[in-house]
């Protein structure tokens, strides 16, 4: 029904393109000297990993040197490989076990998270489990109609409300559903919002809450969905969804698009939170489970 999807190598072409690139070329054949490792911190931090951390990885790397007595720059690459492997944690499935399990999708406007539910709906019916949909966009008609869509294409109930119809409403009506319907997983789709706006983030706030009292455990999955381009910018929004809905994961969608894939390593050490998807393409099969080794290996190799 679908193609091939997009590999984690390719849709970090853009990212290793750009700044990844240079540091490919940078850490080739040449002597390790004393500017070695001031120049690739300046790298590191152009690359959206944040000064912080770009100063944590080369004063780590600096000592590495002299214990391994490093002297080439190509030594370096490979320990500048373990140490951003390091930064990206121990992966960690989606916990399926409830029926229905409930997956709650969070984050600003126009970050990708109604093509991202469709993405994951996918997946999940890739792997035989039953999936519904909820529209808890119920602000943007054209989000509801989006949904509609992809539920319509890949065979998917979708729950929905009237238009400007309580989100945390359209919520608990959804659960109530997939539960009566014995469906495997509920994928709720909510409005974005900027983690600025006090009002909005308590009504999402709501939502969880509802979700809670309707099925006790859920949402089982908070997940955050990133647009890759954000770069730096994403530790913001991250921090705040985190402390308001208790994050599980994050989603990198857009990754295909972005030349600022070092941001990953950001979000994964400063916000704490571990990134579970990535979105390689455009098409509904383009999304991917995080793997730390193959995105490293796609930034370096």
């Amino acid at each position: 029904m679908f193609a091939k999807a997009k590999s984690i190598r390719e849709s970090l072409e853009r990212t290793r393109q750009t700044v990844f690139g240079r540091i490919i070329t940078f850490l080739g054949q040449a002597d390790v000297t004393e500017t070695t490792f001031d120049d690739l911190e300046a790298m590191l931090i152009q690359a959206d990993l944040g000064a912080d951390l770009a100063d944590d990885i080369t004063a780590t790397l600096e000592i590495r040197a002299e214990k391994e007595a490093i002297v080439r720059a190509d030594g370096l690459r490979r320990a500048l490989a373990q140490e951003l492997r390091a930064r990206l944690g121990t992966p960690k499935p989606l916990d399926l076990a409830a029926r229905p399990t409930v997956i709650l999708l969070v984050g600003v406007n126009g970050s990708g998270k109604t093509t991202t539910a469709a993405k994951l709906a996918q997946m999940l019916l890739a792997q035989r489990r039953s999936v519904m949909l909820a529209a808890g966009d119920t602000f943007r008609a054209a989000a509801v109609e989006q949904l509609q869509i992809w539920g319509q294409r890949l065979n998917v109930p979708v729950i929905a409300g009237q238009p400007n119809a309580d989100s945390a409403s359209v919520a608990h009506d959804a659960v109530t559903a997939a539960r009566n319907r014995g469906a495997d997983v509920l994928i709720v789709d909510t409005a974005g919002r900027l983690q600025t706006k006090f009002n909005l983030m308590e009504e999402l706030k709501k939502v969880r809450g509802v979700i809670a009292k309707a099925e006790p455990g859920a949402p089982h999955e908070t997940l955050l969905v990133l647009d890759a381009n954000t770069g730096q910018n994403a530790i913001a929004q991250a921090s705040a969804f985190r402390d308001a809905v208790n994050l599980s994961g994050v989603v990198l969608a857009k990754l295909d698009s972005s030349a600022k894939g070092g941001m990953a390593f950001a979000i994964t050490k400063q916000v704490g939170v571990p990134i579970r998807f990535i979105g390689t393409g455009e098409r509904v099969e383009d999304f991917a489970v995080f793997e730390p080794d193959r995105f490293i290996e796609g930034l370096l190799e």
